[in-house]
């Protein structure tokens, strides 16, 4: 069920598409294309490419998995439960040998042309 009408939108997360990325695959609940300002994406990551943003925070909420991040350089362990706070221009990759299932949310809402690589 997916209602989009001004002033609100509504989805389940089954019916939001999953696209491959740089992280993993992304199920893209709420994105700048519904007019959100912010972004919700499920993300399944296991070796992420290392990026930052320029213009994007993101707050990583790990849902399932265990894993690290790396964060300008600094690596944190993650299980389930553990929040992380991405301001832009920090660069950051998630790796994980069984996989990560995290909610990534973006504000603003993520932008393709705001993802820069090493």
């Amino acid at each position: 069920m997916t209602a989009v009408r001004p002033g609100y939108v509504v989805r389940r997360a089954a019916d939001a598409p999953t696209v491959p990325c740089p992280c993993g695959d992304s199920t893209r609940v709420l994105t700048a294309a519904d007019g959100a300002p912010c972004s919700l994406h499920v993300t399944s990551i296991r070796d992420a490419t290392r990026h930052y943003h320029r213009d994007t925070t993101e707050v990583y909420f790990i849902l399932s998995g265990t894993g690290k991040i790396e964060l300008n350089g600094d690596w944190h362990e993650l299980e389930p439960g553990t929040v992380v706070w991405i301001e832009p221009g920090t660069r950051h990759r998630l790796v994980s040998s069984g996989g990560v299932k995290t909610v990534v949310f973006a504000l603003p809402a993520f932008n393709p042309a705001d993802e820069f690589f090493d």
